[in-house]
């Protein structure tokens, strides 16, 4: 570690991308990198999506701008690597990250994640929705989002397999999630806005299917700075879909010391609690609960959710995402 804050420090940048400050504690972790080593670090792009990043790798790769590290949803990250733009590293907390939440090679691996939820207006819904079902209603014409389209972004993709599981889909079939957005897209509740803080403070998108510890983290921030919202969260029950987001570091990184270092301070105790601080579940949790390191306080504020989360293979989502850049834009735009 040493040797490699030395060389990071004489590096003195990190290029990142897509890593808005209101996203699962960036804000926080990018101060607390920056004030603990000294290295400035730049975000291209940062409401940008999955696809944004991997195309990055791709088009700056020999120009010294391209990013030296990246934060994907899970799809997205074995995409990269099958592509050969990741650079295997095992960080000093490897052992710790459950088998199923890493790339056996090192190439990227599952830093923070969460469920699938339902944010609401509260001044501006009467009733809010507590299920997909319920998104049927005619009282929520005009009224439902994504938080991108979901041939590009991570959570809107995992929206659309949440609605899948909730409308006699499986990890097998996700096709029932995109039929649901069709058939809201058709009744009118769907717009084709993406839900951001700013849309849902114009009141532009006053339900939003978002992370948990995205729509929670947006409940603190409008109430901080006092806006006229009164955003809700719930986790449905019949469409529970849970997803980590994989850190990953570029082959051909302009600053490769400070990529690696940046690595191991996400997954480091600090780096993982400073997570939690903002509602998303750090990969590490039950590590850090075993050998004492985790913010207890800061994990009674999650919510509850029921029974252990699974997860879909690697041929499960490699077949559930040729199936929505296939189908999604005819089926919900027409």
């Amino acid at each position: 570690m040493a040797a490699l804050t030395a060389a990071a420090k004489k590096e003195g940048s990190l290029n990142t991308i897509a890593l808005p400050g209101d996203w699962a504690n960036y804000g926080a972790l990018i101060d607390g990198f920056e004030k603990k080593y000294g290295i400035k670090v730049t975000v291209e792009n940062p409401e940008g999506t999955s696809q944004d990043e991997i195309n990055a790798l791709k088009e700056h790769r020999r120009d010294g701008s391209a990013p030296d590290v990246i934060d994907v949803g899970g799809p997205f990250a074995r995409s990269a690597a099958q592509q050969g733009l990741l650079a295997p590293y095992e960080v000093a907390e490897w052992d710790g990250i459950p088998k199923e939440q890493k790339d056996p090679r090192a190439r990227w691996y599952n830093n923070y994640g969460g469920y699938v939820s339902i944010g609401c207006d509260a001044k501006r819904v009467e009733t809010c929705p507590a299920t997909f079902a319920d998104l049927r209603k005619p009282e929520y014409k005009g009224k439902v989002a994504l938080n991108g389209d979901p041939t590009k972004s991570g959570s809107a993709f995992a929206g659309v397999w949440a609605a899948a599981l909730a409308n006699g889909g499986s990890f097998d079939d996700i096709q029932p999630g995109i039929d649901f957005f069709a058939e809201l897209s058709r009744n009118g509740n769907f717009i084709p806005v993406e839900s951001t803080p700013s849309t849902i403070e114009q009141g532009r998108t006053p339900i939003s299917i978002d992370w948990d510890f995205l729509n929670l983290g947006y409940a603190d921030e409008f109430h901080a700075k006092g806006a006229d919202v009164d955003w809700r969260t719930a986790i449905p029950f019949d469409g529970s879909f849970a997803e980590y987001y994989a850190h990953g570091v570029n082959k051909d990184a302009p600053h490769p010391a400070a990529a690696r270092l940046w690595q191991e301070y996400v997954f480091s105790p600090e780096g993982q609690n400073i997570r939690l601080g903002a509602y998303a579940r750090p990969v590490l949790m039950d590590a850090m609960e075993k050998d004492g390191t985790l913010d207890k306080a800061a994990a009674e504020n999650l919510p509850t959710v029921e029974g252990t989360p699974a997860f879909p293979t690697e041929a499960q989502r490699e077949k559930a995402r040729e199936t929505v850049d296939r189908n999604w834009a005819e089926a919900v735009s027409g």
